[in-house]
């Protein structure tokens, strides 16, 4: 024990005689033990933001949308889901918790001299579990509104701010299409969802209006005339969207598989898309897992980077220190010896560069929040034009890439240190002593 003392000692003296060089040294550790943590948490904030977004549709909900085929297939303006649909999915398949019907309008609101265009949403009082909205004031929709088909909605956040900016929205009327809706409700801010495939595109929810569907079919009906300059168009869609909740997560892939069939029977033409969201969770797993892999591999490369420099230095080193490699030996120094002070010496300075990134890495997330803060203030209209994922993610530190990290430091730091140490003991005793 006391000779493995005396080795360690030795060597940390010996590397202090060259500061520099031995910063730099392990100043390469510390990139690639840093580097690991750091591409590796930045990986899990990416993935885990991805799939917070798609778990945010649900694991048990199947989402059944219209989508407008080619204009040369749609015949009288006629395409997607129907009611008919609707009532058959909730008739033949057994495996249905619940399903919702939601009908989407572009529509201009309106509630004394202000006005905005948003979205009327005709949905029923399932609406907000599917799709994680959250009551602020007063009550949304009830069965009650639906059957007496009552002129009532509820505001999105924005909304409401946009129409009564000062003031509390509940109890007042607001005008949509020359019919006056009473104000029931207003909900909390919602993030908008990604697009994901082509069956499910982007949505948000900030400028909505939800009414009845029950009221909107009998108010604005089914049919809508686009008129533009030089053009006219016709659409008649009955359903925008079923949104299905299936009664067992287990039962998710299957259900979707039925709805599929069943819908696909009275519809010749492509006009409706299937999204499972578990399907798409699954699929963001592996897809993270790979991501995560990959960028563990490239972080891999610099801390093998970092062994090569710690081969460089010692191989360097045993240059130098010949002609102490040689009075060691005439001393009574064996070959084991020699070779037990380089490994250590090696070994110290990865394991200073380890200890270095491991701290750097813990600093992963409060710096790249402080570097994001600083780019917003200096280039505000470039990070207004990115995604919101890559600007409002934050890297999540994966537990096990911290030992991880540090492991594959000492083993680089031992793997590259074994050939100068091994040389440095074969070199014959007399030669070393002549050694200038």
């Amino acid at each position: 024990m006391g000779s493995w003392f005396r080795t360690i000692k030795l060597s940390i003296k010996s590397l202090l005689l060259h500061p520099m060089r031995s910063a730099l040294t392990v100043l390469g550790i510390f990139i690639g033990v840093a580097s690991v943590i750091w591409l590796l948490a930045m990986g899990e904030g990416i993935g885990r933001a991805a799939q917070e977004q798609i778990a945010s549709l649900g694991a048990r909900n199947v989402i059944v949308r219209t989508i407008k085929p080619s204009s040369d297939d749609v015949q009288d303006g006629g395409y997607g889901l129907t009611r008919n649909d609707y009532v058959r999915l909730l008739a033949t398949v057994p495996t249905i918790d619940k399903a919702i019907p939601i009908r989407i309008v572009s529509q201009e609101f309106r509630y004394k001299t202000r006005n905005f265009e948003g979205r009327l949403v005709g949905s029923t009082p399932d609406y907000p579990l599917v799709t994680n909205l959250v009551q602020d004031q007063g009550r949304f929709l009830t069965d009650s509104d639906l059957e007496r088909e009552r002129n009532y909605c509820v505001l999105a956040a924005e909304s409401a701010e946009r129409l009564f900016p000062s003031g509390n929205a509940l109890g007042k009327e607001i005008m949509v299409d020359d019919t006056f809706y009473k104000v029931v409700g207003v909900m909390q801010p919602r993030a908008p969802s990604a697009g994901i495939g082509g069956s499910l595109a982007a949505e948000d929810f900030s400028s909505d209006v939800y009414v009845p569907i029950t009221t909107l079919w009998r108010r604005i009906g089914d049919m809508i005339v686009i008129t533009k300059p030089g053009q006219f168009q016709r659409d008649l869609v009955e359903v925008s969207q079923i949104t299905i909740q299936v009664d067992r997560r287990e039962r998710v892939l299957q259900t979707a598989d039925i709805v599929r069939e069943t819908i696909a029977l009275d519809h010749t033409l492509e006009d409706f898309g299937v999204t499972v969201p578990l399907e798409l969770l699954q699929q963001a797993e592996t897809t993270r897992l790979m991501f995560i892999l990959f960028l563990g591999m490239i972080a891999t490369i610099s801390l093998v980077v970092g062994g090569i420099g710690i081969m460089n230095i010692m191989l360097a080193t045993v240059t130098e220190r010949t002609h102490e490699i040689g009075i060691r030996r005439a001393l009574g120094a064996k070959r084991q010896d020699i070779t037990r002070q380089f490994l250590v010496e090696s070994t110290v300075l990865s394991l200073a560069g380890g200890l270095l990134g491991v701290l750097g890495g813990l600093f992963c997330r409060p710096l790249s929040v402080a570097a994001r803060s600083l780019l917003e203030h200096w280039f505000p209209q470039q990070m207004e034009t990115l995604p919101d994922l890559i600007r409002t993610v934050e890297p999540q530190l994966v537990s096990w890439s911290i030992p991880l990290a540090f492991a594959i430091s000492l083993v680089v730091g031992i793997l590259f240190g074994v050939y100068p140490a091994l040389r440095a003991a074969q070199l014959d005793p007399i030669e070393a002593l002549r050694h200038e």
